[in-house]
């Protein structure tokens, strides 16, 4: 039951804290992203290049920081995502989560 209880606090928190500025993840986008995956982040300039719009938030979180940390081996992604702060990488998540998608269909 305390089990249960602490999953159930951790989940809590993290979807509290699992915010990030829309806004300012545009303007970031804008400097940073839409060269390859689009202001929007739906239009990649190339067929190998993911789509961003509409991916869930704690997915855009984990693959950013796994490209700066290394653990995902992208030469190109690794040297933008290492200048990225860690408000700046949930900025760019919560703009690029609020996209809408070509992939897949949207609940308003």
């Amino acid at each position: 039951m305390r089990l249960l209880a602490l999953v159930i606090g951790f989940a809590l928190a993290g979807a509290a804290n699992a915010a990030g500025n829309a806004a300012s993840g545009k303007e970031k986008a804008a400097q940073v992203c839409a060269a390859c995956h689009g202001p929007e982040g739906n239009k990649p300039s190339d067929p190998t290049q993911p789509i961003l719009a509409g991916q869930h938030y704690d997915y855009l979180v984990r693959a950013l920081t796994d490209y700066k940390s290394g653990r995902r081996n992208n030469p190109i992604m690794k040297g933008f995502a290492s200048q990225l702060s860690k408000k700046d990488i949930e900025d760019l998540a919560a703009w690029f989560s609020r996209q809408k998608s070509s992939l897949h269909d949207q609940r308003e």
